[in-house]
């Protein structure tokens, strides 16, 4: 495992002329860390990483597009072809007191020490575009070959030094199908209380990074068997072990269900995957079993809803995103009634800016439970009637226009307003004088 296939993308030829530039100073330059891996691996990088044993001051010379998002870690941000990169010099990290930053931190122009504070195997080798040789110091190729994921050096010390790693053993292992070294797996389960110090938005940004990562089920499961989802998602974890009634949910439990409706999404997205992981939130809390030895779960989704913005506001999403995904989750039973609503109403439903999301949602449910998609399809022969448009009509009459044709102000006018936007949306009329002819017929007229 040593070829790289990228040379021609204008992110690869941008990062070449970055090394370059540094090489031609007198500095040693590589791309590292991720990039690496994924290109080993046959995969395009979102980006590449590049290391040097230039330092910020004497890369700041090279680069005058620059900003400095990290000079104390030896971190620039340089930009080349209007592309950013990041640009790091080599260093040494020792003594972290507080589970993520270093106490000291020393520069150095020895690639292999700076392998060494790294976090994984796969993200320790450097790439050297001008030979085209891997810098392998912590056995990363050796690993990808095996599909696994690796500390480098002691588990329980990379995790000390920063706990977010311990999540990130689940992203990475997750994400690319890896299995999780017995001694990093070990250590996790021995320090999986530390997760508790890290801030709210870097559990958060990790979170959505598994969710939208192409394996998202297979994420929250490891969590689950680490010890982790009950820490960082108390609400998911609550969800394992509760029964459903198999007429309707012949696959298992509540927790078995959201994870099949995780790996059904074929686009994932940070709010339908929030959508997903908490639209049965409320269910362990609202567990009953009737007379008939049923389980119930009644009004469950106000008790999700809830359950929902609880957490979200918890990792301080957006408060956009906090009220797209608690609408959906609340209004999410109501797409099991579709079927019984008049076309009026269902027009209503698809004109709200959140319909796409929710429909999904509900395509989603279905096919992870009882497999009847007769709603769904319904939805979309709707959508197909109407020819893809799914904003309501402009009303044919206002207050105005039934006051100016005679009729009289007051609560009946609503009514009457009413009636006629729901006559149009049935295609029971469809002119201004036919709205004004059915108020006349209906209303009081002003004396």
């Amino acid at each position: 495992m040593n070829n790289i296939y990228f040379s021609g993308s204008p992110v690869f030829q941008s990062a070449v002329r970055i090394v370059d530039k540094l090489r031609a100073a007198g500095h040693a330059g590589y791309f590292v860390g991720g990039a690496v891996r994924d290109m080993l691996l046959g995969r395009t990088p979102k980006d590449i990483d590049i290391a040097t044993s230039a330092t910020p001051e004497q890369a700041a010379a090279i680069f005058p597009r620059h900003h400095k998002i990290g000079v104390s870690f030896g971190i620039l941000m340089i930009v080349e072809d209007d592309i950013p990169f990041e640009l790091a010099t080599f260093r040494e990290e020792r003594e972290y007191a507080d589970g993520r930053h270093p106490e000291v931190v020393k520069y150095t122009d020895n690639p292999e020490l700076d392998a060494a504070r790294r976090d994984f195997t796969i993200n320790g080798m450097f790439y050297d575009p001008a030979t085209g040789r891997i810098l392998d110091f912590t056995g990363g190729q050796r690993d990808l070959e095996k599909g696994i994921v690796r500390t480098i050096g002691s588990a329980e010390q990379r995790f000390s030094e920063d706990y977010l790693r311990m999540l990130r053993a689940v992203r990475f292992s997750t994400r690319l199908g890896f299995e999780l070294d017995r001694e990093a797996a070990d250590a996790i389960m021995k320090l999986k209380h530390n997760i508790s110090s890290l801030s709210a938005e870097r559990v958060r940004d990790e979170l959505n990074l598994m969710l939208t990562g192409g394996a998202p089920a297979a994420a929250v499961r490891l969590l689950h068997q680490l010890g982790l989802l009950e820490l960082v998602l108390p609400e998911v974890a609550a969800m394992d072990g509760v029964p459903q009634p198999k007429q309707f949910h012949p696959e298992g439990d509540v927790l078995i269900h959201t994870l099949l409706m995780l790996d059904h999404m074929p686009l994932p997205g940070i709010e339908l995957a929030w959508s997903i992981l908490l639209h049965d939130a409320g269910k362990p809390a609202t567990l009953s079993i009737g007379e008939d030895g049923i389980e119930h779960f009644y009004r469950h989704e106000e008790a999700s809803a809830a359950i929902a913005e609880s957490c979200l506001n918890r990792l301080k999403f957006s408060r956009k995103e906090i009220d797209t995904v608690v609408h959906a989750v609340k209004n999410h039973m109501r797409f099991a009634m579709v079927d019984k609503m008049r076309p009026p109403k269902i027009k209503r439903l698809i004109a709200e800016d959140d319909f796409p999301l929710e429909l999904e949602l509900h395509r989603c449910d279905c096919i992870s439970s009882h497999s009847k998609l007769g709603n769904y399809l319904l939805l979309l022969d709707m959508l197909h009637l109407s020819g893809g448009e799914t904003a309501l009509p402009e009303p044919l009459v206002n207050g105005r226009d039934l006051m100016a044709a005679g009729l009289k102000p007051g609560p009946q006018m609503g009514k009457i307003l009413h009636q006629i936007a729901e006559m149009q949306l049935a295609g029971e009329i469809g002119t201004k004088a036919d709205a004004i002819a059915f108020a006349m017929h209906s209303g009081v007229v002003q004396k």
